[in-house]
């Protein structure tokens, strides 16, 4: 990173906090910047203690003044970002009953208005309007919003704090008004009984865990809401959502590759929660619903990726599942929705995305082609019977969504993103890669640069990668990435295990005692990128996000002469004492993915093998920009902020080492379309500047 520093890092007071575990002695010299009353910070960030925000705001006036001198650069680079955006951004419309409802960012507008108008024919009303609701608050992120089923009401979630804490409402869409209802605390995604007199929501216990399922009648206080399903397992969370029939409300509970589903009956107003199959160790399912049978994604039966079943609705437990498509070893099936008479499945090959529809009654399948093979694909919601909405993307060429027909298998486009300045696809090279990891795994890699690229080592390259959950990264279209592009950076990700972009046996050989696969897969990308002639060592800036914060961070204690910076978005790095740490929100369910340090030696040793923040090491490091939210529920602000003081201590040259904290914000950033931008520009210009393009 280029340029004097001129100005000295705020040092952070060291008071080891002493512990043993598993006869292991561990040392923190910097736990006390976790809070103590941090539950009450999420709610109120206004109460953290005054030494830690005392710190917290040094740390953010001493990267603003080592980053105040791209401030020109960034303006341009956010201007160079809006223009790959839609000036007035607009969802595709969606025709529910006799409207069709829309959301819509106006020019210069950080939050979006939701409108409808007849479906045949006629000017929208605005029925929501977020710039509004947003007014005065120093957050605020607007959640699902959904319409009754007689067109009455409104429901919408709202987070004011940034925490993803969201309060539902109900609007009167006649007169504008909201009805006295109020519901906080949830995560914002309400469900409709059929008859619109109701609703589902799931609410966050004390802990801020997803762990119950209420049902609210319209004009009743929340306090008398009924319960429907409450998980007692810290271990496990919930999720609410609906069939796509919108018959069936969905409680699912889950635990990183387990679930366990109750179904709702959306059309009798005193329906109970209903199990479809209890939870057992390895069993993961998810369901859909058409006529009188639910269609089930399952692993059961030894089907590692995945197979589709049906099961009668009346009877819908395992033993009477029904393949509809078999398991085939290296297809993963990763998502289904039915269609009434047709189900459509995404499945991914080697990282590649395809999109197939099939009668439910069984015959001929049709394949949907869509972007190649580096391309993003995802299902977007079923309109009717027979017509589902999908959205595909590449790196260089904007969303597109189109309505399927089952019937005349004919795909029609109802929306194309059209910033002012849309990119030239011809302009760019997209492709696929593959890296030799360690054990001689494949790794796959997603690669754009323009096409002038000359491979002789000279270009900077921004390799990103994330790894965990068996999350896949999609290549999709982020105009962001494009400032970089034209600069000459070539823009990778490394498909590293932990993912599942190769299966669910890519996904395990990523977790547990097997997480340093992850990492070395990351630095073997690098490597092969270097070997390709697309870029060189230290010209590499390394970019993770959450659990991908620790993949980076750990890459760069592992090869820190491969980076030429390293930028950790709300990073996991301090992945040990959190997952001692049981009070905190996403302990118990972690434990799934990482191991339970607290109950099992061998699980604490791996950990203690590789969490970032105990293996910074006494040698030079790039330089490093943290961001935090200080709201963060998922990865705590004290964890970047502690790495960044023991890189500080620890390491024997290289940095700067940066942390922003936003003490507005939490996992998600700013909750504006524009703030995002300003964040994103940050990051691009830090990463110009780590490889000698700031200008």
């Amino acid at each position: 990173m280029s340029g004097p520093i001129e100005i000295a890092p705020p040092p952070a007071r060291r008071e080891p906090s002493r512990r043993t575990v598993h006869g292991t002695a561990l040392v923190d010299d910097y736990a006390w910047l976790r809070a103590a009353n941090w539950r009450e910070v999420l709610r109120d960030p206004a109460s953290l203690p005054a030494e830690i925000r005392a710190h917290l705001d040094a740390e953010n006036r001493y990267s603003a003044a080592l980053l105040g001198g791209l401030d020109p650069l960034r303006e341009t680079l956010r201007r160079e970002i809006l223009a790959r955006m839609e000036a007035r951004e607009t969802a595709a419309p969606l025709p529910l009953g006799p409207f069709v409802y829309q959301a819509v960012h106006p020019e210069g507008a950080e939050h979006p208005v939701i409108v409808r108008r007849p479906r045949a024919g006629g000017p929208d009303a605005v029925i929501l309007d977020g710039t509004a609701l947003a007014r005065g608050q120093p957050f605020f992120a607007l959640g699902a919003w959904r319409p009754s089923p007689d067109h009455a009401h409104l429901a919408y979630g709202a987070d004011t704090g940034g925490a993803e804490l969201f309060t539902i409402r109900v609007r009167d869409v006649r007169t504008g008004a909201d009805l006295p209802d109020r519901i906080p605390d949830t995560t914002g995604r309400p469900v409709w009984s059929r008859d619109g007199r109701s609703l589902l929501y799931l609410r966050l216990d004390a802990a801020h865990r997803p762990a119950r399922v209420c049902r609210h009648w319209l004009g009743t206080s929340s306090e008398s809401d009924e319960l429907l399903v409450e998980e007692q397992d810290p271990s496990w969370l919930l999720w609410l959502s609906e069939t796509s029939s919108g018959a069936f409300a969905i409680v699912s509970s889950r635990r990183s590759d387990e679930s366990e589903i109750h179904v709702v009956d959306l059309a009798r107003a005193d329906a109970p929660a209903r199990l479809v199959e209890p939870r057992r160790e390895g069993l993961r399912y998810d369901l859909d619903h058409a006529g009188d049978v639910f269609v089930l994604r399952t692993n059961a039966g030894g089907a590692e990726d995945f197979r589709l079943v049906t099961a009668p609705v009346d009877a819908p437990g395992a033993a009477g599942w029904r393949d509809l498509v078999p398991h085939r070893p290296g297809v993963t099936l990763t998502a289904h929705r039915c269609l009434g008479d047709h189900v459509a499945r995404l499945e991914r090959v080697d990282a590649a995305m395809r999109l197939v529809v099939a009668p439910l009654a069984g015959g001929e399948e049709h394949r949907i082609t869509v972007g190649g093979e580096v391309a993003s694909l995802g299902f977007d919601a079923v309109l009717e019977p027979g017509t589902l909405r999908y959205a595909v993307s590449t790196p260089v060429r904007p969303r597109e969504t189109y309505d399927y027909d089952a019937v005349t298998r004919v795909s029609a486009l109802v929306k194309r993103e059209s910033p002012p300045e849309p990119p030239d696809p011809e302009r760019y090279t997209v492709t696929r890669l593959t890296a030799r990891a360690l054990d001689g795994e494949s790794v796959p890699i997603s690669l754009v640069h323009r096409r002038d690229l000359l491979r002789d080592g000279s270009a900077p390259c921004l390799l990103y990668g994330y790894g965990s959950y068996g999350w896949s990264v999609q290549p999709a279209f982020a105009p962001e990435r494009l400032p970089l592009l034209d600069r000459g950076f070539v823009y990778a990700i490394a498909h590293v295990r932990g993912g599942s972009e190769r299966g669910q046996r890519w996904y395990r050989k990523g977790k547990f005692g097997r997480k340093p696969n992850s990492f070395t897969d990351f630095i073997a990308c690098a490597e092969v990128l270097v070997a390709g002639g697309y870029t060189a060592p230290r010209r590499i800036v390394a970019h993770g996000r959450s659990a991908g914060g620790m993949l980076v961070a750990a890459a760069a204690n592992l090869r820190p002469d491969l980076f030429a910076g390293v930028i950790a978005d709300v990073p996991f790095v301090d992945v040990l004492n959190t997952t001692l740490d049981g009070e905190l929100p996403l302990t118990p369910t972690e434990w799934s993915e990482w191991g339970d340090p607290i109950r099992d030696a061998e699980a604490f040793r791996a950990i203690l093998a590789y969490s970032p923040y105990e293996n910074v090491r006494p040698q030079a490091y790039p330089p490093i920009l943290a961001i935090a939210g200080l709201a963060d529920p998922r990865v705590t602000y004290w964890e970047p902020a502690k790495w960044v003081a023991r890189l500080r201590a620890v390491a024997t040259g290289g940095g700067p080492f940066l942390l922003h904290t936003d003490m507005a914000a939490g996992h998600g950033g700013r909750g504006g379309r524009l703030e995002s931008v300003d964040a994103h520009a940050r990051e691009i210009a830090f990463a110009l500047r780590c490889t000698g393009r700031a200008g």
